[in-house]
């Protein structure tokens, strides 16, 4: 407000200025000289004249408003910058989310937005831009990309003693909407002692030494926490689908996402596939 009556020469061309009544910057003004002990302005019919003081505050504060207005035009940049969203489950968001690095940098001239759902993908009303999908999409206006075999094996903690223990952790009935999911409730000779509605939830109590459950081998085999309790289940091992929105596939920050993400599951193959692990105890 200081800068405003300054530059304007008086209270009435600062209100237009900055939006407030004339009586409250005059009132903020006084303040302010009150407050720092100096005069800053002579008061006259004709307006308000900088004193001495406010000669050598102005140049100051005209640094502190250039230096905010740098910051401000920094920010509404990145807000202008176009969004490329990227969606896919829990599961596979923790590993785009540990390796974001791979698909996006500070330089770039976009932004991403890691979005999850549990829901099997459906690109038709464009809540994202890409898409990892367990299934080729049979319908909707999409692109499909061929990735990496995802495989499953039965993990436990470390220290977790199957001689003594045989329960399991399972995801629940209204939840398993994925084959990986429904194995171990379907297979009744398992004895399941705990039940969630959220794989990380699952993951979380496998870990901790609540029993056996059945995971990804990307997440079981990168964390020293799991330990194999069994061989890959062959069943279930499926390829995974990058899916593109058509309308958006040629945009370029999309593309570039598309292909980092399609190199980055490339790299980490046998990962996916289950051929980094430990022997089944």
């Amino acid at each position: 407000m200081f800068l405003h009556v300054a530059e304007q020469g008086g209270l009435a061309g600062a209100a237009e200025r900055a939006g407030v009544s004339a009586p409250t910057i005059g009132r903020r003004m006084l303040a302010l000289e009150r407050a720092i002990g100096r005069a800053l302005f002579v008061r006259a019919r004709t307006g308000y004249e900088l004193a001495p003081d406010g000669h050598v505050l102005l140049e100051r504060v005209k640094a502190m408003y250039e230096a905010a207005q740098d910051i401000h035009n920094w920010q509404e940049s990145v807000h202008s910058l176009p969004m490329v969203r990227l969606l896919s489950d829990s599961t596979l968001s923790c590993f785009t989310a540990a390796s974001f690095n791979h698909l996006w940098s500070p330089s770039d001239s976009f932004r991403v937005c890691f979005k999850t759902s549990e829901a099997i993908l459906d690109l038709t009303y464009r809540e994202a831009d890409i898409g990892l999908a367990a299934e080729r999409p049979e319908t909707g206006n999409v692109a499909a990309r061929r990735s990496v075999r995802i495989a499953y094996a039965p993990y436990c903690a470390q220290g977790f003693d199957q001689q003594r223990n045989n329960n399991w952790v399972s995801l629940g009935t209204d939840v398993a909407n994925q084959r990986w999911k429904r194995w171990t409730f379907e297979h009744r000779g398992q004895f399941i002692t705990n039940w969630v509605n959220a794989p990380r939830s699952m993951f979380d109590l496998v870990k901790a030494g609540a029993g056996v459950g059945v995971l990804p081998c990307f997440i079981g085999d990168r964390d020293p926490g799991f330990l194999r309790a069994g061989h890959v289940i062959d069943e279930l091992s499926h390829h995974l689908w990058i899916v593109l929105h058509d309308d958006e596939r040629d945009r370029e920050s999309v593309r570039t996402v598309a292909d980092r993400l399609s190199a980055l599951l490339a790299a980490n193959a046998p990962l996916f596939c289950g051929f980094t692990g430990q022997d089944p105890l």
